[in-house]
């Protein structure tokens, strides 16, 4: 488990915007990611009879939607107790291996962090 308040002042901005998405959607994962330039994008699960998006592929697609060249870090919060390997993959496609992937509960506590790799 990691002490939140221990994290750097924008991973603790990412994981608060992801657990504020969660809650204010009432949807199972919320998620942010931070761009090259700081830029963040915030997201929620998106469950359409059509189309469905995890919350962190979902903020990945506005952050390449915007013009995001790379990523600096990104943050899910979930009751999920780790992030899957399509989620990590879309973090890698657009920031590297090494990008970082907070995962953190429904309270905000993060309990891992992974790379994207």
């Amino acid at each position: 488990m990691t002490d939140s308040s221990a994290l750097d002042p924008e991973d603790r901005k990412i994981v608060t915007l992801a657990r504020s998405a969660r809650a204010r959607n009432g949807v199972p994962e919320g998620a942010a990611v931070r761009d090259e330039t700081g830029r963040t994008y915030v997201a929620g699960t998106v469950d359409l009879d059509s189309l469905k998006l995890s919350a962190l592929r979902t903020a990945v697609a506005m952050a390449v939607a915007s013009g995001a060249k790379s990523l600096e870090a990104a943050a899910v919060v979930t009751g999920a107790g780790s992030v899957p390997d399509e989620d990590r993959a879309a973090v890698r496609d657009l920031g590297g291996a090494g990008t970082p992937v907070l995962l953190a509960g429904p309270d905000g506590t993060v309990t891992e962090t992974v790379t994207a790799g």
